[in-house]
């Protein structure tokens, strides 16, 4: 770590007002959209009263996912005490942060009425896991805040550590939280398994590692900072293990599913018969998201590329993505049975309805305000590294790497 020294990102300034002024023309847009859904009402969006989580509710979650796992890549370097990742530390955490501010946006403008927000603020159900999560989610901000002060100022230096391991445990619990809004809701066979919260702490590994893998390479490369392939190897092998312990608990999950007779046709829904949404868990969630990445990872050729890293990031965001949607609107779409074998009549709520799917088109309004969440990230986390000292001046192998020496 004495070789490393830290400097602010420095792009030229007309580049980076010009990404600061297309970030910022997203995010009006963003206003727009959710001016307009507040204006005329959720019923301008696809939500209906059987969908009520809708995409801004896809965008949102996989940004906080992806927030407890950006800051991963620091607690390594301090709980587990790789000294390879050290330098890795500060830019995680920012994005962290970043990432669960915009995830936290997009969630609290699909409210509908801002007045809302009053309430879930004053009012608390403590046996309602969202009431958890707001602690859960504001004690990130306050915790992963301290941990980047106590990792930039060295006379701090002696509580770095203790604050790191309390970070790492904070996230896990933030995202077995989030996890457990969907194993907590037993009137959906869809959500109601306990493996949800161990499967979003995995999923956060994999989708906050991508995230930062991309955002790393990108910034280095435009201030034309070097990154050493040792480095590189060590956070791209990283990532293989991720995703397949995501594709693992994907089989764990729908295998326990099949084994009980109650849950066969939301099986049937979601791996034969549920249209779009058995298009996205196949060739999404599987394929995209797990398979392919894991190809080119542990490919001789692809893998050692930069080329064949980013595309593997790049694939594993987006069956990120495809994965919260089959889970967040597939679980929504398929009926809730509220008497499992029974024929009941049914209303025009679809109590009673049995193994059709909801249709659910997500709106224009909708993509908008999640695109404005990302949006958002990019531009906080671009901000912080122009004024604050984030990133290291170089990566290469003989400075961030403490073997480098004795190979």
């Amino acid at each position: 770590m004495k070789k490393i020294h830290f400097s602010e990102w420095g792009i030229d300034s007309p580049r980076y007002w010009g990404m600061l002024a297309v970030l910022g023309a997203i995010i009006a847009v963003a206003g727009l959209a959710v001016f307009y859904m507040e204006h005329n009402g959720h019923w301008v969006t696809g939500m209906t009263n059987q969908v009520v989580w809708g995409m801004p509710h896809v965008f949102a979650i996989f940004l906080i996912v992806a927030a407890s796992g950006a800051l991963n890549v620091a607690s390594i370097g301090t709980a587990f005490g790789k000294k390879v990742y050290k330098p890795l530390g500060r830019l995680s955490g920012l994005l962290a942060i970043t990432l669960l501010a915009g995830g936290l946006a997009v969630l609290v403008l699909d409210l509908g009425q801002p007045g809302r927000l009053l309430i879930a603020m004053t009012h608390y159900n403590f046996k309602s896991i969202f009431a958890w999560n707001i602690y859960l989610y504001t004690g990130f901000f306050a915790i992963v805040a301290l941990y980047i002060w106590f990792m930039m100022d060295w006379r701090m230096n002696k509580y770095y550590k203790p604050v790191g391991v309390f970070a790492f445990v904070w996230r896990l619990m933030l995202t077995t939280g989030t996890g457990s809004i969907f194993g907590f809701i037993v009137a959906r066979q869809g959500y109601d398994a306990a493996i949800m919260a161990p499967m979003f702490v995995i999923m956060s590994f994999a989708y906050g590692l991508a995230v930062y893998l991309l955002v790393l390479m990108f910034a280095f490369k435009a201030d034309g900072r070097e990154i050493g392939d040792v480095l590189l190897k060590r956070l791209k092998n990283l990532l293989g293990i991720f995703v397949a312990a995501v594709f693992y608990f994907t089989v764990v999950y729908h295998l326990t599913n099949l084994y009980g007779t109650e849950n066969h046709e939301y099986e049937a829904f979601i791996l034969r018969d549920g249209g779009i949404y058995t298009l996205l868990f196949w060739g999404g969630w599987v394929l995209i998201g797990c398979l392919i990445p894991m190809g080119i990872i542990y490919h001789p050729a692809l893998g050692a590329t930069r080329g064949g890293i980013i595309a593997a990031s790049t694939l594993v965001v987006l069956g990120g993505f495809a994965t919260i949607y089959v889970i967040v609107i597939g679980g929504q779409a398929f009926p809730m049975a509220m008497f499992p074998g029974k024929t009941i009549v049914a209303s025009g709520f679809f109590d009673g309805v049995n193994g059709q799917p909801m249709l659910y088109s997500p709106s224009l309004p909708e993509i908008l305000l999640g695109l404005g969440g990302v949006a958002l990230v990019l531009m906080l986390t671009f901000i912080g590294i122009r004024v604050l000292r984030f990133l290291p001046t170089s990566l290469a192998d003989e400075v961030a790497d403490p073997h480098h020496a004795k190979s």
